[in-house]
């Protein structure tokens, strides 16, 4: 992956062992002081690498600033930065490293500092009509209180966010907070919401309508909820990240932050939106908070903005645009309005967060206008135009039928739910009584066969325990009126109606002669086929009461049993059905208690589906489970879903599909701890019925279990054992690998794979004295376990071997002394792997190691360079086997370092130098003495001027010549004498200038096709010997200059002409610094000394002729590093091909020769010789009538 800096440890990886690698890097992050960085990163390799954090200027060694976590369902390395500060802004590398290498890659993390914290005021009100003043603060600063953070506990602005947060909304903040475990979040969450409910009815009613914070249009940033307090004179706060803040009621546009009062809406805005505005805001009640939302504010810039979008009528019409910086989500608008993802909107980003897009689906005509995407302060808008669908013409009429179609199902669909809820109503009304439906503790009164009644109640359970009897108002049969109103019911559903005469009646506890009730009767649902008992109790037992069922007397005849026992009455119905079901009174002296009795049947599962049901599911870790039920249809069943006994709720990676005659279960992502029972229950009034299955996930085992025990260790086996592991991973473990690594390498090395039944290793191939770590892994079908590494372990008893014979010095210097030793005559019973060399300096007592005990020396001889000049030291050696270092010889005798006596040796001196006139000379010359020579300089014999300045430096001298003349040029001579002798160094010097130009040219022409060129001489040509010409060429049918000829040290030269042509020739003298200014020749034409041609030739005569040689090559012997031509003249009809030979190779095509050949002269340029162009050059001309050649020798001079 680009980024990544990966670093092998070994030169070969075993066959499917890989170094580490990055799946996903880190990521750059900007934030905002206080919050939350969180980098991720995914790496690979096997064996599975282990990931460490750093920072370039700090550490993260501190728990508290920096935790590191790793998800195993999504394989993240994470690490966490909590309540970020300026300083950590850093640059962050993230290393994974296994036993074959390790990889590293960086992240920046910037942050942004806020601004100052305003301080707030609180203030009281008296009039609570008047929302301004109940929002006035005083001006005492106040701090919210916040529940502090717990070590290992999620951060605590997490739970605030998620209470406030829309369903939709879970998965990004999960994301932005680092929270993975959905499934316990959702459980944690549930709590926590019936925790704030209940704090929040302390003070409020009801709080809905929640709308997170987000910049709109305008570039105010607003968030809204609806909410009805208990008591409007509560205060109510708004807090940014834990400072009060000072707001206005949203009539003055120049406060930075309002609150809006609109009947029940509350309206919050942020004017002038900075980046400093970014924090957690809650609103709280009292000290009670109602609302929290996170406002995040990207610091980015919109690379590329949004573009105009034109789109045809029922077509999708797509908005993008590029930020500077990763932004997981955007604001989108339409006209002024936010949009969500959904039917009509597509909203995606792309996996880098920086492309937005937004699709809008089936463009409508009404659809048209701005639309704008905002990501932090930032916004770009654009316009969409949607053109009339031509081909949609004439299906109106269709459209709008289908229109009113769909409004007339659903309200029809309505109109059959409300009537559902009417009837449900209706019948519970007629089974109740002064208690209502039990709902909330109020309904309706009830009323009994012949009577009419009335009432209302207030308190009590679902059944009306502890309920208020209301007032009731009976007609009897004989027109006459009763009222009373019930007392206090112990566990009634209800009060005691009146009786006929309109007495009042009233519960009593029997003490004052009166009956009463101790304990009424309770409404059942009966099972059909099964027997039910009402119960009631009176407060005396000298009393017998009547059962009614619906109005009419009951006795037992009517197939129940009534049984008294004490206080306590029953009424026992047997094999109930349908026709049991009904109002059941019991009465006694006037008092009277009633309950309703439903008969049902429990929901059945199908059988089918209950014995696939049964049957264990199995699937792979990382695969998903589905469990499906089907059931008989009932109203107000209650389905659950159980996993090992928690009930599982939708969200995250479980998914729970309720339908009216079957549910699913699918468990996303499954983990070997997922395995257990999985249970669906079915509940209903009249009870609950369960199955059961069982879900079993296939994983790799754990890895083996210790202590590990070595059974055996001898020189040449170790024995191990070990324990099999705690989970097999569902799957019965196969075999056990072990891998062995020898304590100082880097490579493991598979050293067994055996079968589980099995659970101790010999290795055999161990070394006596050598300690291994090993890595027992357990497989089975699905994969392999981590590993359990034991400690280091040593084969055998150690041995050591006996000390050498004590060094001997072969050689000293002034930074090094040699020295060789020999073996020790006890080995300690293996081998010698080298030695151990130590060194002690003269006057102390300090015996210092040249070599680590790991990396010992192999020979017998070592060259100690560690050392110090005119020191003396002393040496011992101790030899190294498998079991380590023995004892050490004796010292050596004391040696000097310095170096012995040597005559002066000059190194690589150059013996020519040329210097241009009027620069400095200087001679450097380095050499080798021990002592020290005395340096003498000579002049041509003669000892150097005392204005020449001589440099003398440690093995090396230099002669400096200041502003050199012609007069300088000569034989300098370097003479170093010491007690060794004396040696001596001739260097040529010459002192040059650029040559002056030759004088005037000639030409002449003797021979026919041939003219000679001849010129007067440089009038440098007497002081310099080295100075030499060269003659150039310039003709009519090329045009331009060639070199013809060089190194002539003559002053004429001869050179082939074609008739027809104009000739112009150009002399230069030249030196070793370089060209002089041309001298021109005339110019040679078609009458320019023209040689008449004989007459007397014969026109028939043939001028076919062999090769032969005009003008043989000639010795020639350069200095080293200077130029060589050599030249000869060659002829024949027709003409030549000409080969150039060196020790007999041909060198026509070798690029390193200039090879020419001009109408029979032919040449050959070497621009620089060395010792390697040295020998025989030979020049061959061939024709078909015949062969000529010649050759010459080439030495060169050192």
């Amino acid at each position: 992956m680009p980024g990544v800096m990966i670093t092998q440890y070994v030169k070969e990886l075993p066959r499917g062992k890989t170094t580490p690698d990055f799946t996903r890097k880190p990521m750059a992050l900007t934030v905002q002081e206080g919050k939350v960085a969180i980098f991720k990163a995914v790496v690979s390799g096997d064996p599975a690498p282990t990931v460490t954090w750093t920072r370039n200027k700090g550490d993260t060694s501190d728990p508290e600033l920096y935790k590191t976590k790793y998800d195993q369902r999504s394989r993240e390395h994470t690490l966490e930065i909590p309540n970020v500060k300026v300083e950590q802004a850093d640059t962050y590398k993230c290393f994974a490293t296994n036993s074959y290498g390790n990889a590293v890659c960086t992240a920046t993390l910037g942050v942004m500092s806020v601004g100052f914290k305003k301080t707030q005021a609180d203030a009281q009100t008296n009039d609570p009509e008047d929302f301004r003043k109940m929002l006035k603060k005083t001006k005492i600063v106040k701090k919210r209180k916040e529940k502090p953070k717990k070590e290992g506990e999620i951060d605590p602005k997490f739970w605030e966010v998620m209470l406030s947060a829309k369903k939709s909304d879970y998965e990004r903040i999960c994301r932005e907070f680092g929270v993975t475990d959905y499934r316990w979040m959702l459980k944690q969450l549930n709590l926590k919401k019936k925790e704030r409910e209940d704090e929040q009815a302390k003070v409020v009613e009801k709080v809905d309508n929640m709308k997170p914070i987000e910049i709109n249009t305008s570039g105010r940033a607003e968030f809204e909820f609806d909410m009805k307090l208990n008591d409007p004179n509560s205060k109510i706060y708004v807090y940014k990240n834990g400072d009060m803040l000072d707001f206005g009621e949203g009539s003055d546009d120049s406060s930075k932050h309002n609150m809006k009062k609109t009947g029940d809406n509350y309206l919050f805005s942020i004017n002038n939106v900075s980046l400093n505005d970014g924090g957690l805001y809650q609103v709280d009640v009292e000290d009670v908070n109602v609302f929290s939302t996170n406002f995040t504010i990207p610091d980015v810039e919109f690379n590329g903005m949004l573009k105009d979008a034109k789109a045809v009528e029922g077509h999708d019409a797509v908005f993008e645009c590029i930020l500077s910086g990763p932004v997981p989500q955007i604001t989108w608008c339409a006209n002024d309005v936010s949009v969500k993802h959904g039917d009509k909107y597509n909203i995606t980003v792309s996996e880098d967060k920086l492309t937005h897009k937004l699709t809008v689906k089936d463009c409508k005509l009404e659809d048209k206008g701005v639309y704008t995407a905002i990501a932090g302060i930032k916004s770009s808008r654009a316009t969409l135009a949607v053109d009339e669908d031509p081909n949609a013409r004439g299906k109106g009429q269709s459209g709008a039928s289908d229109g009113a179609d769909d409004r007339a199902r659903r309200l029809a669909d309505e109109h059959a739910r409300l009537q559902r809820e009417n009837d449900e109503a209706a019948r519970r009304a007629k089974s109740g009584d002064g208690s209502g439906d039990g709902g909330d503790g109020s309904g309706d009164g009830g009323y009994r066969s012949g009577d009419l009644g009335f009432g209302d109640s207030s308190g009590g359970d679902a059944r009306g325990k502890s309920g208020l009897g209301g007032e009731g108002i009976n007609d009897d049969a004989s027109g006459q009126h009763g009222m009373g109103r019930g007392d206090l019911g112990a566990d009634g559903l209800g009060g005691m109606e009146s009786d006929v005469d309109g007495s009042s009646g009233t519960a009593g506890d029997g003490t004052d002669g009166k009956v009463g009730f101790a304990n009424g009767l309770s409404d059942i649902n009966a099972l059909r086929g099964k027997s039910a008992e009402l119960v009631c109790t009176l407060n005396t037992d000298k009393v017998d009461g009547v059962w009614y069922k619906n109005g009419e007397k009951l006795t037992s005849t009517d197939g129940v049993m009534i049984c008294k026992d004490g206080c306590t009455h029953k009424l026992i119905i047997q094999n109930c059905n349908d026709a049991d079901a009904g109002l059941y009174e019991f009465e006694v002296n006037g008092c009277r208690t009633q309950a309703t009795v439903r008969v049902g049947d429990l929901t059945e599962f199908d059988p089918d589906a209950w014995q696939k049901f049964s049957n264990p599911v199995m699937v792979k870790a990382g695969q998903s489970a589905s469990f499906k039920m089907s059931f008989t249809p009932q109203a107000s069943l209650e389905i659950k879903w159980f996993n090992k006994g928690s009930e599982l709720h939708d969200g995250g990676s479980v998914k729970v599909l309720k339908e009216s005659n079957h549910s699913r279960l699918q468990m996303k992502d499954c983990l070997r701890s997922d395995t257990g029972e999985i249970k669906i229950q079915l509940k209903n009034p009249f009870g609950s019925i369960e199955a059961v299955s069982s879900l079993i996930v296939l994983d790799k085992p754990g890895p083996p279990q210790g202590p590990l025990e070595t059974n055996e260790s001898t020189s040449s086996v170790l024995e191990l054992k070990w324990n099999p592991p705690k989970d097999d991973g569902g799957a019965e473990v196969t075999n056990y690998i072990i891998e062995r690594q020898q304590v100082g390498q880097n490579t493991w090395k598979k050293v067994g794979d055996i079968l589980s039944n099995h659970l101790t290793f010999r290795d055999r191939s161990v070394s006596l004295g050598k300690r291994y770590t090993y890595r027992i892994y357990a497989e089975n079908l699905e994969g392999i376990s981590e590993s359990m590494e034991t400690d280091k372990i040593m084969a055998g008893s150690l041995m050591f071997p006996g000390p050498p014979a004590p060094p001997k010095v072969n050689s000293a210097f002034k930074n090094c002394i040699n020295l060789t030793w020999t073996q020790p005559e006890k080995d300690g019973g293996t081998k010698i792997l080298g030695y151990l060399l130590e060194k002690c300096k003269k006057d102390t007592n300090q015996w210092v190691t040249l070599n680590p005990v790991n990396e010992p020396i192999q020979g017998l001889k070592y060259a100690v360079k560690d050392v110090s000049e005119g020191s003396e030291y002393e040496f011992r050696v101790s030899a190294i086997n498998m079991s380590g270092a023995g004892e050490p010889s004796a010292p050596s005798v004391m040696v000097c370092a310095k170096n012995p006596n040597m005559k002066p040796y000059f190194k690589d001196p150059e013996d020519f130098m040329v210097v241009r006139s009027g620069n400095s000379i200087r001679i450097k010359i380095n050499y080798e003495a021990s002592p020290l020579p005395e340096i003498q300089w000579l002049k041509n014999g003669e000892p150097v001027s005392p204005w020449n300045q001589i440099i003398s430096t440690d093995g090396t001298s230099t002669l400096v010549v200041p502003s050199s003349k012609y007069s300088d040029s000569g034989v300098y001579t370097i003479v170093a004498k010491n007690s060794s002798g004396q040696t001596s160094f001739d260097i040529e010097v010459r002192v040059a200038d650029e040559p002056k130009p030759p004088g005037p040219v000639e030409l002449e022409q003797v021979v026919h096709g041939k003219v000679i060129i001849t010129w007067a001489p440089s009038p440098d040509q007497k002081n310099d010997d080295r100075l030499h010409y060269l003659v150039a060429e310039h003709n009519s049918n090329t045009h331009i200059w060639r070199t013809i000829s060089d190194h002539l040290f003559s002053t004429t030269y001869t050179t082939n002409i074609q008739p027809g042509l104009e000739y112009h020739f150009r002399v230069y003298a030249k030196n070793d610094l370089g060209l002089s200014d041309p001298s021109d020749s005339p110019t040679w034409g078609f009458n320019s000394n023209r040689v008449s041609v004989p007459s007397n030739v014969s026109a028939m005569g043939s001028l076919e002729r062999p090769p032969s040689i005009l003008v043989p090559l000639k010795l020639h012997a350069p200095p080293k590093g200077y130029q060589c031509y050599m030249t000869c003249a060659v002829r024949g009809c027709p003409t030549p091909h000409v080969g150039w030979y060196h020790n007999g190779i041909c060198i026509n095509s070798n690029h390193n020769y200039y090879i020419t050949n001009a109408f029979g002269v032919c040449s050959i340029y070497i621009l620089r010789v060395g010792n390697e162009d040295s020998g025989e050059y030979k020049v061959v001309a061939v024709n078909s009538l015949g062969r000529a050649e010649c050759s010459t020798v080439l030495k060169v001079k050192e």
